[in-house]
């Protein structure tokens, strides 16, 4: 059927409404009324799909991704039911008086007066050879050879509250007490009496819940909802740590075993508390699980390749020799894939929410499309990230790479030593987990949303007109304009506007 553009011949005046209508008046109606039909149609349509939080994934898809979490939720859970200790550590252990393993106790500095160091039989420290240790005048520092202190500390709490001991406090002691200062103070019950106390540290806890509640309130203000959910699940975690995982060290369990389930605990409540429950965020789980085992396995090789016996401090030779059932050896590997769970739960969220925002972004992109610019987006996070662990673990052996270095050691020999060899193997493993978590998290993301896009445009419904959703809109069929008489009144005489017939030309 073919259109004109010439006006066509005015209708009669309509009995119910007595008014007429202009020359292809019918026509444009009907055209615009099925044009702005189906553009309606169009428009909610890409509406839903352009506004609000990302569309769930079909239901195919969330079969396949609970065929797979479903399993290992219910393995951690069975095996927190089967290692779970029932106790908190130290429950039912007497306590040796040795280092970390005797009561401590609440006291204060009641008095403070300086002494003779002779009169208390303190050693005079000896001049120090640093080019630092003396003023510009060649003079010695003050408090260097300065006099000594004696502390008289009260304790108060316990059933010795109200007890009084001296503490002497040399010159050259990097701890130094004031008159009301509280300290903790440490007690060893077949000890001499007047030995029986002792100041072990000081007692920092006000600053410490104070920074605790700026960090709270930080968190809240800027995170606001989401911020309380992470807290919730920091939480959640140092509950599972001390809980869980602790005493069931402690009580014999394999700290390999107990690491995992622990963790892996922590994982799925802390990621699906704190990102929801959806395929984003299983997707993020399924690429953490498979780096943490990855790290598993390269620690185990590693470890055991090397020969490290992770008794490499007196805080391990202490819990060893108290608990001589612990295997120390996993307890390094432990530690390995517990401090590697934060920071690779960090990259796989983000990783993770690159793609999805990159498919929103081009819903028509490939996978592979949508993988190469979520991978330039990781190969930036793997830089800082590996960075962050190697600083991370180098701040906390400063103080032995600087033994090291004060001793002018090779620096093969010192890499190759127990404890710094302990620390590198520690932070490459957890390294090379990090990076491979970028790949792999980024590849199955990039998989599930490019297969789910195809599925709900093969089910939608088709647009009134018979034009499937996403085919390009043409001109819309016209609609001939209703008559009365069929072909005989093609051939009556038109009807002007005001009611008068025209003759016919």
């Amino acid at each position: 059927m073919t259109h004109s553009n010439v006006p066509g011949p005015a209708h009669p005046p309509d009995p119910a409404s007595g008014h007429g209508h202009a020359p292809g008046h019918d026509h444009g109606q009907a055209h615009g009324v099925a044009h702005g039909q189906a553009h309606g149609h169009v428009h909610a349509h890409a509406h839903a799909h352009g506004h609000g939080p990302a569309a769930p994934v079909s239901r195919h898809l969330r079969k396949v991704i609970a065929a797979v979490l479903v399993p290992f939720a219910v393995a951690v859970l069975t095996g927190l039911v089967v290692l779970w200790p029932g106790g908190a550590p130290g429950h039912g252990h007497d306590h040796s008086g040795v280092g970390f393993d005797r009561p401590t106790f609440d006291a204060k500095v009641v008095e403070l007066a300086e002494v003779d160091c002779d009169k208390v039989n303190v050693q005079q420290p000896p001049p120090s050879s640093g080019g630092g240790a003396q003023s510009p005048g060649g003079t010695p520092r003050d408090g260097e050879h300065g006099p000594c202190h004696k502390a008289t500390v009260e304790v108060t709490e316990g059933k010795d509250k109200g007890h009084t001991f001296t503490e002497v406090v040399p010159p050259d002691s990097t701890r130094t007490y004031s008159v009301g200062q509280g300290v903790v103070v440490g007690y060893s019950e077949k000890a001499p009496r007047k030995l029986q106390y002792s100041v072990v540290d000081t007692d920092r806890d006000l600053p410490m819940v104070l920074l605790a509640g700026v960090f709270a309130l930080v968190v809240v203000l800027v995170g606001r909802l989401r911020g309380v959910l992470a807290l919730v699940g920091l939480i959640i975690s140092f509950a599972v740590l001390t809980l869980f995982i602790l005493p069931a060290i402690l009580q014999g369990s394999n700290p390999l075993v107990v690491a995992v389930v622990g963790g892996s605990a922590i994982m799925l409540a802390t990621l699906y508390l704190c990102h929801g429950l959806s395929a984003r965020t299983s997707v993020a789980v399924l690429g953490t699980l498979v780096s943490l085992l990855l790290i598993g396995v390269l620690g185990s090789l590693f470890i055991g390749w090397a020969q490290l016996t992770g008794n490499t401090d007196d805080q391990t030779s202490l819990v060893h020799g108290l608990y001589p059932g612990i295997e120390i050896r996993g307890l390094l590997l432990a530690g390995v894939l517990i401090g590697s769970l934060g920071v690779l739960d960090d990259v796989t969220v983000t990783q993770t929410s690159a793609v999805w925002e990159l498919r929103e972004a081009d819903p028509g992109a490939s996978w592979r499309r949508i993988y190469r610019s979520a991978m330039r987006i990781g190969r930036d996070h793997i830089a800082s990230v590996v960075n962050t662990l190697v600083l991370a673990y180098a701040g906390a052996a400063l103080p032995l790479l600087l033994l090291f270095s004060i001793a002018r050691s090779d620096v093969t020999m010192v890499a190759t030593s127990e404890v710094v060899a302990e620390e590198i193997i520690r932070t490459l493993v957890g390294s090379i987990g990090l990076v491979a978590s970028v790949p792999v998290t980024t590849l199955l993301a990039a998989l599930v949303v490019s297969a789910d896009r195809s599925r709900p445009q093969e089910a939608a419904p088709r647009v009134e007109g018979g034009a499937p959703p996403g085919a390009p809109a043409g001109p819309p069929p016209s609609i001939p304009a209703p008559s009365s008489g069929g072909p005989a009144a093609a051939r009556r005489p038109a009807i002007g506007a005001r009611g008068r017939r025209r003759k016919p030309k």
